[in-house]
């Protein structure tokens, strides 16, 4: 079966930690591989997986780049938001 990418929409820094984690632990990945990728020790790593709001642009991206994740942004949908604040 071919594999089919999946796409996380992150809203809190707590999602980011998660998807992290889970991503690193899907493909097998030790907390020191990724800080050895990242330059990070792998002490460092555990405590950026449970606090991950204190993650810097330029550790994402590397962490991303070690995982084989890609970050995209893009323009939040508010248009079902303003819908349902009208009921």
């Amino acid at each position: 079966m071919p594999y089919s990418p999946t796409t996380h929409r992150l809203l809190t820094a707590s999602q980011l930690g998660q998807l992290l984690t889970s991503t690193r632990k899907r493909r097998k990945i030790t907390q020191a591989t990724v800080g050895t990728r990242v330059g990070l020790s792998q002490n460092r790593i555990s405590y950026l997986e449970s606090h991950p709001d204190e993650i810097s642009v330029k550790q994402l991206l590397s962490w991303c780049s070690a995982l084989e994740l890609e970050l995209q942004l893009g323009e939040r949908d508010t248009s079902a938001a303003s819908n349902s604040a009208e009921w």
